[in-house]
Formats: C-alpha cells, sequence, structure tokens
C-alpha cells in the first residue's frame, strides 16, 4: 500500500477487556470485541451506539489511555498499541481528545492562556512564552474567544465557552486526528449546532481526520462523513452516511435511527412505534452467536448458534445473517428526516 492510499488510520481486530469484581470474583468484560476499521485524512467517522456499546473504550484504547487486549492500530503505518517511551510521547501531539465535561477536562485552578498553552510546554519545549502567548491567542480566536479573555478561570465561562477552550488546547499542538467523545452531550441544543459548526469548520481549515463518539444521530449526520455503529463491543455496521441514514441494512442501525427524536410531529407518526426494546445485555454474559439478538425482531434459530461475520452487502458492511432479505424491504424514508 503506497502513501497515497495508505489510511491515516487503519484498526485492525482490536479488542478491549477489563477486570471486574463479581461476588468477590475477577471477572473478565469483554467491553470491545474485535473492531476494525480505516480513517483517511481530512475524513470524519461517527461511531455511534447506546451507552455501554464499548465507543468511549475505542477511543480510550487508541490514545492509550487504557491498554487493548489484541489488536493492531496503525497510525501513518506505525502501530500505536506498540509503541512506548519516546516514540509514543512525540506522537501525543498528533493524537488530540475533546471530553464530554469541557469543566472537567480543565484545571478550575488555571487561566484559559496557561491551559491552551500547556500542551506547548510539552510538545514544543523550545518555544518561548511569547511565542506560546501568540499561539493560544490566535487558537483561542480561531475558536470564536478573544485575547482579553485569556487571564480568566474555567468557572467563569458558559458550558460552550468552555467547550471551546477545550477545542483549543485540543488543537493547539496541531494534531492530525482528533478524537470527539460525547462533545455536544453537556451542551444546550442552541449551543450544539454552534458547536459543531466550528469542528466542521476547523476540520476543514486545519485538514483534521476525526473521531465522532455521540449518541446524537442528527450531530452524526451532519459531521460525519462515515458511520460506524457498535452493540456490545462489535461492530453491526459500518457504511457511508447517507447509506446509514436512507438505507440502513442492519436491525439494529434501523432501530436506533426510528428511536431518534423526529424533528416534526408528522414524522413521528409516520415511523411509528419504536423497534428497539429492553436494555442492553450485560458484557460479563453477552449472548451467544448474535450479540443482538435478544432484542432483534428478525431473529432466527441461527442467530443463537452462530456469530454473524462483518460482510460487504453493497456498499455496507453489515454483521447480519438476514441482511439480504432486510435490503429487499421497502426502505423507511422517513428515517432520512
Amino acid at each position: 500500500m503506497n502513501a497515497v492510499t495508505r489510511p491515516l488510520l487503519a484498526v485492525e481486530g482490536l479488542c478491549v477487556d477489563y477486570h471486574v469484581r463479581v461476588d468477590g470474583r475477577r471477572e473478565r468484560l469483554h467491553a470491545v470485541s474485535d473492531v476494525s476499521f480505516e480513517l483517511t485524512r481530512g475524513q470524519s467517522l461517527g461511531i455511534v451506539g447506546e451507552s455501554g456499546s464499548g465507543k468511549s473504550s475505542i477511543a480510550r484504547a487508541l490514545l492509550r489511555l487504557v491498554p487493548a487486549a489484541s489488536g493492531r492500530a496503525y497510525f501513518e503505518g506505525r502501530d500505536l498499541l506498540q509503541l512506548t517511551g519516546r516514540e509514543l510521547r512525540q506522537l501525543r501531539g498528533d493524537l488530540q481528545l475533546i471530553f464530554q465535561d469541557p469543566l472537567a477536562s480543565l484545571d478550575p485552578r488555571m487561566s484559559v492562556a496557561n491551559s491552551v498553552a500547556e500542551p506547548l510546554r510539552a510538545f514544543e519545549p523550545g518555544l518561548s512564552a511569547a511565542e506560546r502567548r501568540a499561539r493560544s491567542t490566535a487558537m483561542l480566536e480561531a475558536v470564536g474567544l478573544s485575547a482579553t479573555q485569556l487571564h480568566r478561570l474555567p468557572h467563569e465561562f458558559s458550558g460552550g465557552q468552555a467547550q471551546r477552550i477545550a477545542i483549543a488546547r485540543a488543537l493547539i499542538t496541531r494534531p492530525r486526528l482528533l478524537v470527539c467523545d460525547e462533545p455536544l452531550s453537556s451542551l444546550d441544543v442552541s449551543i450544539k449546532s454552534q458547536i459543531a459548526n466550528l469542528l466542521m469548520q476547523l476540520q476543514g481549515e486545519l485538514d483534521l481526520s476525526m473521531l465522532f463518539i455521540s449518541h446524537d444521530l442528527g450531530a452524526v449526520r451532519f459531521a460525519c462523513s462515515r458511520v460506524l455503529v457498535l452493540y456490545l463491543g462489535r461492530v453491526m455496521e459500518l457504511a457511508d452516511r447517507e447509506q446509514i441514514f436512507r438505507a440502513a441494512r442492519h436491525p439494529y442501525t434501523r432501530a436506533l435511527l426510528q428511536a431518534a427524536p423526529a424533528p416534526t410531529p408528522r414524522l413521528a407518526r409516520a415511523r411509528g412505534r419504536p423497534q428497539l426494546s429492553g436494555e442492553i445485555p450485560s458484557a460479563l454474559a453477552p449472548p451467544s452467536g448474535c450479540v443482538f439478538r435478544t432484542r432483534c425482531p428478525y431473529a432466527i434459530e441461527r442467530c443463537a448458534r452462530e456469530r454473524p461475520a462483518l460482510r460487504a452487502l453493497g456498499d455496507s458492511l453489515v454483521a447480519c445473517h438476514r441482511a439480504e432479505e432486510l435490503a429487499s424491504e421497502p426502505e423507511l424514508a422517513t428515517l432520512a428526516g
């Protein structure tokens, strides 16, 4: 694979396990199982699924905040999961993270100037104080804040402003990959659209690649060019945005879309009753075969005894034994609303 066609990030068979205590016994919880995907330069990949699906575990494993049990994650040809010491420290400036709660991610005792400039001290120690200040001021202005706010503390800002500061801090090192872990979920509705627009603008200006983790399917549709659907740590579907939102192939993807808030009462009535019922099973005791079968209205006996492989169906990758049958059903056009 040459440098032109090689993806910026290629994840192969990623698995993440946690050890937890249950009734005094140490058990292994499989949070992420055999996840693979690619991300090209300038592309944004949305990762969606219910709480407990393993979305944040993928992000944390790729950033080396938690260990991966197995798998590979090639960033420009180098396996992130195998790097250690100096190599890993040098690469961290290219991989940055935006958290769900901006105020929790900022030191309450540090001024905005010091918070935004802190990564520069770590990754570009040769910069002078004046150069750090100039870079910080320029980045704050790029996210919609002003230099007059540099000496204020995080608690003096609104949630939307604090998230802008967190974005500035993440982008100050000019990373090539930005991981957004629920960056909009703690914000008001009107602020969500502003921050989503800001991220899209900065992605174009800085040639960023993004992993965008969210429960908000509307935000994912707006911000992402491809979408990966997770359930209980496994990939259910992976496809381009329009394929997912107009012609989803997996029952779980369709159920998520149908359960999403409808923008109008007419569209809500057209969708009918949501198909997704019950709760996601425990990752300590996942169902046999297809992990979604206990909540799937299309489940058959084969689903209980055989795990479906992720396979190509048209322009999608789908893990469902009955994907061809579902693809022949009339399209649920209301899901595109």
